[in-house]
């Protein structure tokens, strides 16, 4: 049984963010043409299916960009085309929607819910209007806590998203929105730091020095506070930026850290599947316009490709395995790959293991949960 998630990028959104740099366009939503996608989105996932024989459906996760933004029809459609062209599915299939307060209401919950979605994750933030003007958000505080009650009433799975790092927010402030999120009944939220991009407006605005941002110092101190926060409430810092109380984890996010299989559909949609040579890797055309007419034309447009050897795979093992607190299963990732995980870098691994900065245990290998405000270094060592 090859396990096998599912991801499908739509990516448009009512305004890019200033801190975004995902492969999105902000545009008008009246626009959007959600049969049309939908439609390419299944063409090339008739395309695809000789790679799909033998596989289990894990998960399937609509990412963007803003997928509340689409039709409950057209997501249903492209979900119903899914589920039927992977012979088997695991039991209590997770499928995941991002959603936007901004663009999720009752009505648009309820849709998808009817669509076969089980588990929403909303793009919340921040619950400080302050902070969410900064952040170019188009919701305010009220417009979040009714998306978030719009969607624990629709789904029994409901996330959010929670940032952090901004200029002048105090580690006492952040964990009062802790709080408030966790009030809201969210058994998942995803904590992230606020970090500059060179391609956004954000990167163009702090090179030009009319940013304000938060010391690095601050950041520490809010990364400590969120941690301690949500495990008093009774969640598990279960990945570097993710909580959950226990059973309550993402799994598609799990999967991907377990350097696990998955299929990427849509505009600039990434893949990965493996295969008796080992695996590759693509990137869809990023352009949905160019996408949708190529798909039309019956061949795939591909940004890139490539295939993964030995040390590809061991190497992305390493730098999403080690963002999690199960770390990586390192019999079972030699296994996969045919090549011992050690080869190339054993002087790193003994020097790290000594410095106490990697741990091996049982078969895992993990960093300890007091040195991931250091994790980017560490992995990047070991590459």
């Amino acid at each position: 049984m090859s396990l096998t998630s599912v991801y499908v990028h739509f990516p448009w959104c009512a305004r890019k963010c200033p801190y975004c740099d995902f492969a999105t366009r902000g545009v008008d939503p009246v626009s959007i043409p959600h049969e049309a996608y939908a439609d390419a989105v299944i063409a090339e996932l008739a395309m695809r299916a000789d790679a799909l024989a033998g596989r289990t459906l894990y998960s399937v996760f609509f990412g963007g960009g803003t997928p509340s933004l689409w039709s409950g029809e057209a997501l249903g459609r492209v979900l119903a085309a899914i589920r039927s062209a992977f012979g088997a599915e695991v039991p209590d299939l997770e499928i995941t929607a991002e959603c936007n307060p901004s663009s999720l209401d009752d009505a648009k919950a309820q849709a998808f819910a009817a669509a076969g979605v089980n588990r929403l994750s909303l793009g919340v933030q921040s619950l400080n209007d302050e902070r969410l003007r900064y952040l170019g958000r188009l919701h305010d505080r009220k417009g979040a806590l009714r998306a978030l009650a719009a969607a624990r009433r629709a789904v029994p799975r409901v996330s959010g998203d929670l940032m952090f790092g901004m200029p002048d927010q105090t580690a006492d402030a952040l964990r009062d929105e802790v709080r408030e999120m966790l009030d809201q009944g969210l058994d998942h939220v995803s904590a992230y730091a606020l970090t500059i991009e060179p391609g956004t407006q954000f990167g163009t605005l702090l090179r030009l020095g009319k940013l304000r941002v938060a010391r690095e110092d601050d950041y520490a101190a809010m990364f400590e506070v969120a941690e301690r926060a949500f495990e008093d409430a009774g969640l598990v810092h279960y990945e570097v930026s993710n909580y959950a109380r226990p059973g309550q984890e993402a799994r598609h996010n799990l999967h991907y850290w377990r350097g696990e299989a998955y299929l990427g559909l849509g505009a600039a949609a990434v893949g990965m599947l493996d295969d008796a040579e080992g695996a590759a890797r693509w990137t869809n055309r990023k352009d949905a316009e160019r996408y949708m007419a190529s798909i039309g034309e019956g061949r795939l447009d591909l940004e890139e490709s490539e295939r993964l050897d030995a040390q590809d795979r061991i190497r992305e093992a390493l730098m999403l395995g080690l963002r999690t607190s199960e770390g990586v299963d390192l019999r079972a990732l030699e296994a996969r790959v045919g090549l011992a995980w050690t080869t190339g870098r054993a002087r790193e691994v003994e020097r790290r293991m000594a410095a106490g900065d990697v741990v091996e245990r049982d078969g895992r290998l993990f960093v300890p949960r007091e040195r991931w405000l250091r994790l980017d270094g560490i992995v990047a060592d070991l590459f």
